[in-house]
């Protein structure tokens, strides 16, 4: 099975992965993947639909496994694994480098440098 890129930190983020289908343990991994990523992801499927959006649930135990994806136009869609030909991480991964351990690491930069350090929430771009 393919390693699947870590989401943890910018650095490790799937943001851009385009997932292997060729096997039914990599297509699992893959949807696996991309319904723990904070971001959209586009599908091609295998009637030549591409459709772009958040997974937000998906059945692998199922009879057929299937997936069912908000549209960023609005709407959901439904689709059954073998469905899909092509899967990307195309959307910005919302959760890269917000990591605890990315809060410590500014924070004590921050204190390190003399700066006021807070005890609240980062803001992010």
């Amino acid at each position: 099975m393919p390693e699947v890129p870590k989401s943890d930190n910018a650095a490790h983020s799937r943001e851009g992965w385009d997932a292997p289908l060729d096997t039914p343990q990599q297509r699992a991994a893959a949807i696996d993947a991309a319904f723990d990523y904070r971001g959209d992801v586009t599908v091609q499927t295998t009637d030549g639909r591409s459709l772009e959006g958040y997974i937000f649930d998906r059945r692998g135990d199922a009879d057929p496994p299937v997936l069912r994806l908000m549209l960023t136009r609005g709407g959901q869609v439904t689709l059954r694994y073998d469905e899909l030909a092509a899967l990307r991480f195309t959307g910005r991964d919302t959760a890269a480098g917000r990591s605890w351990e990315t809060w410590v690491r500014r924070y004590i930069e921050k204190k390190l440098a003399g700066e006021t350090a807070e005890l609240e929430p980062l803001e992010y771009d």
